[in-house]
């Protein structure tokens, strides 16, 4: 049974959603069984606004990055933050929980992941709706994108900001690397190259946001800008 959670967020210039995001998370972390220790851990990633004293003032611990860093590089520098707080638990019991500064969890996001670590899942795909602001015809065509990725095992997709891993996994495969785009599917993959056991959620859902200009090179916001713009 999973005994502790981090929850992983990196940010860059996020003043202005980054509430919204924690505001969100405390919720759900508040819906998990009391027993369960749960810390937070936001990386602002050279900031030049208000990020990081937002993140303090919600309770998160909070790493201040200076450095040119690939985003790959910024999530595993958080869960090595939360690793080490949460290093009194064996790690076969401590979940990794990885979200965005953009992005707002359901409320019962933290219990459906931890109930599929409970399971006996190593990792937790979840879905991710975008916000309002696609327009036609972005929208049907990112629908259709994610309609066409369907596998027998689920959904198919794999989200920075809807993934979770179990502590001992995520170090048998070497974590995060400092990779400056798809560090979340690069994880994915090892993982299912090392035989551990994988899972499409659903039922674990956020809204992330639908912003065309995103901070990750070649990360979503590329993808609905493609699509925004394709004749």
């Amino acid at each position: 049974m999973i005994t502790s959670v981090g929850v992983l967020i990196p940010a860059r210039d996020e003043e202005t959603d980054l509430p919204a995001c924690l505001r969100a998370l405390a919720v759900a972390l508040r819906t998990l069984p009391p027993e369960l220790e749960r810390r937070v851990c936001v990386v602002a990633d050279r900031c030049r606004d208000d990020t990081a004293e937002l993140a303090r003032s919600a309770g998160a611990d909070v790493l201040v990055n200076a450095h040119d860093l690939p985003i790959g590089a910024i999530r595993a520098l958080s869960a090595r933050h939360l690793l080490r707080g949460l290093r009194h638990h064996a790690s076969a019991r401590t979940l990794l929980l990885s979200t965005d500064a953009d992005t707002v969890v359901d409320r019962d996001w933290a219990v459906r992941h931890v109930r599929r670590a409970d399971a006996g899942w190593d990792a937790v795909a979840g879905t991710a709706k975008l916000n309002a602001g696609l327009t036609f015809p972005a929208q049907p065509r990112y629908e259709a994108l994610l309609a066409n990725t369907r596998i027998p095992e689920g959904h198919g997709n794999v989200y920075g900001a809807n993934l979770s891993i179990r502590a001992s996994a995520y170090h048998a495969v070497g974590g995060f690397l400092p990779i400056r785009t798809a560090e979340d599917h690069d994880l994915w993959r090892r993982l299912a190259r090392a035989g551990f056991r994988l899972a499409y959620a659903e039922e674990a859902k956020v809204m992330t946001s639908s912003r065309l200009n995103g901070r990750a090179p070649d990360g979503l916001s590329t993808l609905l800008r493609a699509l925004a713009t394709a004749s």
